[in-house]
């Protein structure tokens, strides 16, 4: 037994050897087991299965904001409908603005460290929690219909109900909490958040962006049960659709604007705002409801009363308002191929003017126009753009940037800026505001395919369009960083350390690179229609993505998953050498022939063979003698003469001269030399350059790397004589390094320049420069 044992660890270790030097390693193996296995509720093809299910909680909301005291009140009646195979004990809620409390472990799960020179700010960002004794959510009571408390429990941003019985499968429940918080300054607060106040000191006025900003449930799944992973921050929300009625008292010269629809314009607006707000449902421009005049004189006149906006919305995951009396308010509609309508519509301050006037809301309908085209029709009546120096998105509402300077002007950065935030945002009412992703675990799920979609959006507004995301040369600088710097795009969204580039840009130059060069436009189309289909108003993961592309294309792309959703290599393709054939025009008049050789060993003793022996097997051949024929017993490595040989003939019949020039004599045979050194499996585009000054364009199939993923080389024939060759000429595939891309050989240099001294000082922008007179501000 212990040679058997010795003989084994051997073989074991040979074949350890043999693997660690081959070339032929998992890259195109399928994904198998890192994704989930299919169930009844979600299908191998990743559509939703025929036992699908997914919760539902309604709520009607009564808010009032105390400008005064930067504080917000409510209380609220929740009900929760558990449409889960399941039977709940308790419920999950998110207190989010918990995140602000001094308790938070936000505060002090973060590194710092001391510098040469501090700012007063950088000291008080060391240990931010100790300013902020008097923040989060303050809950008054949680009680049930009849009155009845309700025991509940608070860890940090989340809040444990017990219900009074078990809530079964097809029930529902209902109970009120009640509570107050203060809002932080969104600028200045050491503690970041996405919502609370701007103030506006110049002319003594507050901005108001709630957000985030009342309890509500947690997501629960048939994927992952309750979602009670904390909120810090980055990490955004996991949440169940639902419809809403929320009631909000704000000083009664402010201009409110949020999720859904207001059913109660005609009390809260002045007579002429109403006539125009109903101008502007067929209004071809921009109509404002709210004038730039009547704005600025608003900011001057505080009244001490109140008014109490109402609005409406169903089937969504979330609500989010905002309110000012700084707000200009512009609208106009845009109709699908369908004829449904939605209002597009943009609040902002006159800071924001000339660029919100001009683009916001043109900008509010070209999202939807183009969204609606690769996903599916606007489904809600309407989209708003807020200008509040951020960028942060809500169903049907969104907050953006784009201030101009004191004077008017802008500078393109500005304007591009504003631009590809408003899409980007407002497209996140579809990614996941409608395809409702768990973004607490998944940022690029939503963040990424928003941003691929937003690049669409974009190339469809200005073909020369600056874009920052979606264009794969965009990402090569930092998947060519060294692998301790990188990491999975499939990482949880707290854990990422270069949260733009592996979030957002990443994935969007991968699918745009998926659609471009990998599947092509009609097939990747299709799929992701299909997936926006299939998972509209549901809970997708990415598995059920995956899935829904390979089904719905036929393309496997399980190798592109794997590399870039899995991995971290990063793409550099190198052409390392060429070779130039022509055929021999003369024929050798004498038959060539290659003789193979070989000597024949006896069969090695293996161990199954042994073991067979011992055990007594009683073999075929000794059962039946016929099957024993002449190579029964014949041992060839006993004979004289071992070597045993056979002929194979190169060709047995020659061309003419003549034939072989016409059929061969133009043809031009290029061997190519291509090696992977950045690991990452990709197809091949060749530019040919040609003597004559033509150029063609050819594709190599990813699968060439299949057999060896470390090198691989292929003959071209071409009619024409070549006179260079470019790898990857139009940056499609994010390359990483362009040096070793072309024959003959090109030099890139690098540059820089050199001065004797550096100083700063403000540059007139393009629209100063040129003496372009602004618009109000």
């Amino acid at each position: 037994m212990a040679k058997y044992l010795v003989l084994l660890v051997m073989c074991l270790c040979i074949t350890i050897g043999i693997q660690s030097q081959s070339n032929h390693g998992n890259k195109f193996e399928q994904l198998g087991t890192i994704l989930p296995t299919d169930n009844n509720y979600r299908n191998m093809d990743g559509s939703p299965g025929p036992d699908y299910w997914q919760q539902r909680v309604d709520y009607d909301i009564e808010c009032s904001l105390d400008e005064k005291e930067q504080r917000l009140d409510g209380k609220e009646l929740i009900t929760y409908y558990n449409q889960s195979p399941s039977t709940l004990n308790y419920l999950w809620l998110q207190l989010d603005e918990n995140e602000h409390s001094s308790e938070s472990d936000k505060h002090k799960m973060e590194g710092s460290t001391i510098q040469d020179v501090m700012s007063e700010q950088g000291l008080r960002y060391l240990e931010p929690w100790r300013e902020l004794d008097k923040y989060g959510d303050k809950i008054h009571s949680v009680i049930d219909d009849n009155g009845d408390s309700l025991k509940y429990t608070i860890n940090q941003t989340m809040m444990r109900v017990e219900l009074p019985h078990p809530l079964k499968p097809g029930e529902h429940f209902s109970f009120h909490v009640d509570w107050h918080y203060y809002l932080i300054d969104r600028i200045h607060s050491v503690s970041w958040g996405r919502g609370g106040y701007e103030y506006f000191e110049k002319d003594g006025n507050s901005l108001y962006t709630i957000v985030q900003w009342y309890p509500r449930l947690c997501a629960y799944t048939d994927e992952g049960g309750w979602q009670t992973k904390q909120f810090i921050g980055r990490g955004e929300f996991a949440l169940t659709f639902g419809n809403f009625i929320v009631k909000m008292t704000v000083p009664e010269d402010h201009v409110v604007g949020a999720t859904g629809e207001c059913i109660n314009y005609q009390q809260v607006l002045s007579p002429e705002q109403y006539n125009r707000w109903k101008l502007a449902q067929t209004a071809a421009e921009p109509l404002e409801i709210v004038t730039h005049d009547e704005a600025v004189k608003a900011e001057k006149n505080k009244p001490k009363g109140t008014k109490t906006w109402i609005y409406k919305a169903d089937n969504v995951r979330d609500f989010a308002w905002t309110s000012s009396r700084k707000f200009i308010w512009d609208a106009m509609p845009h109709f699908n191929e369908d004829g449904k309508k939605a209002m597009c519509m943009s609040y902002y301050g006159k800071e924001a003017y000339p660029i919100y006037s001009r683009f916001s809301t043109k900008a509010v309908a070209h999202t939807l126009k183009t969204y609606s085209k690769f996903a599916i029709p606007y489904p809600y009546p309407s989209a708003i753009s807020v200008e509040a120096a951020n960028g942060m998105e809500y169903p049907m509402i969104c907050f953006n940037p784009g201030r101009a300077a004191d004077d008017g002007t802008y500078t393109a950065h500005d304007k591009y800026g504003a631009i590809s935030t408003i899409i980007h945002e407002v497209g996140h009412t579809y990614f996941p505001m409608i395809i409702n992703s768990d973004e607490r675990q998944w940022a690029w799920f939503d963040e990424g395919i928003n941003s691929f979609v937003q690049f669409l959006a974009e190339s469809e507004w200005d073909p020369n369009y600056p874009h920052w995301s979606g264009p794969a040369e965009l990402i090569t600088a930092y998947m060519k960083q060294p692998k301790d710097k990188l990491e999975p795009i499939m990482t949880n969204s707290e854990n990422i350390v270069s949260y733009f580039a592996n979030a957002y840009v990443k994935p969007s130059c991968a699918l745009n690179i998926l659609r471009e060069t990998v599947m092509g436009r009609e097939k990747f189309d299709y799929a992701f229609k299909t997936y926006c289909q299939r998972w509209a108003f549901k809970h997708p993961t990415p598995a059920d993505f995956f899935r829904t592309m390979e089904d719905a294309s036929g393309v496997d792309l399980d190798w592109f998953w794997r590399g870039w959703f899995y991995g971290t290599d990063n793409v550099d393709v190198s052409l390392d050498s060429i070779k130039w054939f022509k055929v021999d025009m003369q024929n050798n008049p004498e038959r060539k022939e290659v003789i193979d050789s070989f000597r024949p060993e006896p069969p090695v003793n293996h161990i199954a063979r042994m073991r067979n022996v011992e055990e007594g097997i009683d073999f075929a051949v000794d059962k039946d003698p016929a099957l024993r024929d002449f190579y029964y017993s014949y041992k060839p490595w006993e004979t004289k003469d071992s070597l045993l040989t056979s002929k194979r003939w190169l060709y047995d019949e020659t061309f003419t001269e003549k034939e072989k020039k016409e059929k061969y004599g133009d043809n031009n045979y290029y061997e190519l030399f291509f090696s992977n050194k950045g690991g990452l499996v990709m197809p091949v585009i060749i530019e040919w350059t040609y003597k004559d000054g033509t150029k063609e364009i050819e594709h190599v199939p990813v699968e060439i790397w299949r057999k060896n993923e470390n090198k691989f080389t292929k003959v071209f024939v071409k009619t024409k004589e070549v006179a260079g060759i470019v790898i990857d000429p139009y940056k499609e595939t994010a390359d990483t390094d362009l040096t070793n891309n072309n024959w003959p050989v090109k030099e890139l240099p690098s540059r820089f320049e050199v001065y004797k001294k550096s100083k700063t000082e403000d540059v007139p922008n393009a629209m100063q420069r040129a003496g372009v007179k602004p618009g109000k501000t």
